[in-house]
């Protein structure tokens, strides 16, 4: 059985890592009676973590293209092959999804994104409340959705891995290749 090349690896467990900490970061930093030094920290976390997350994401598409995925074994149903197609599918799809609606409600909004400026990178959207409450409605309900994805994707790495040790799992770890 063979695994996916040690990139591909790196790729999918930075991102598991940094979306499993945006996550929180994004539901506490609108909570009610935060000091606003905690919610600037998380603010800003949340933001640049983000656009790295969506450069990340694109760049494993890329890196798909050139590296494309190992074939799943040979005993995994073909009902398990078209979920496991389709989530990865929609959690890509989802990503950028969140990392441009997350994007065009904080630069529509006006608001500072710290590493592009520091990179001098100017907005490519201009201020504009409509846009900027229509990116922040879509990136709430994104969430939604992301979350959900994420869950499947949880549930069957733990049932492919700890349950049927069907070689699944082991296609993506460890997060180098032996």
């Amino acid at each position: 059985m063979t695994g996916y090349r040690t990139a591909a690896r790196l790729f999918h467990w930075i991102v598991a890592l940094l979306v499993l900490a945006t996550i929180p970061a994004g539901q506490i930093m609108i909570q009610e009676g935060l000091t606003r030094s905690v919610q600037d920290t998380l603010f800003i976390f949340h933001k640049n973590v983000g656009v790295l997350i969506l450069l990340l994401v694109l760049a494993r598409l890329a890196y798909r293209q050139v590296a494309p995925p190992p074939p799943l074994p040979a005993a995994v149903p073909d009902w398990q092959r078209r979920v496991a197609w389709a989530n990865h599918a929609a959690l890509y799809v989802l990503l950028i999804f969140m990392g441009v609606t997350g994007y065009l409600r904080v630069r529509a909004g006006g608001f500072p994104i710290e590493a592009l400026d520091a990179l001098g990178i100017p907005p490519l959207v201009p201020e504009s409340e409509p846009l900027e409450e229509w990116a922040k409605a879509a990136h709430w309900w994104g969430r939604l959705v992301l979350v959900a994805l994420i869950a499947l994707h949880i549930l069957a790495a733990v049932w492919h891995g700890a349950i049927r040790r069907d070689g699944v799992f082991s296609r993506i770890w460890p997060p180098v290749a032996r």
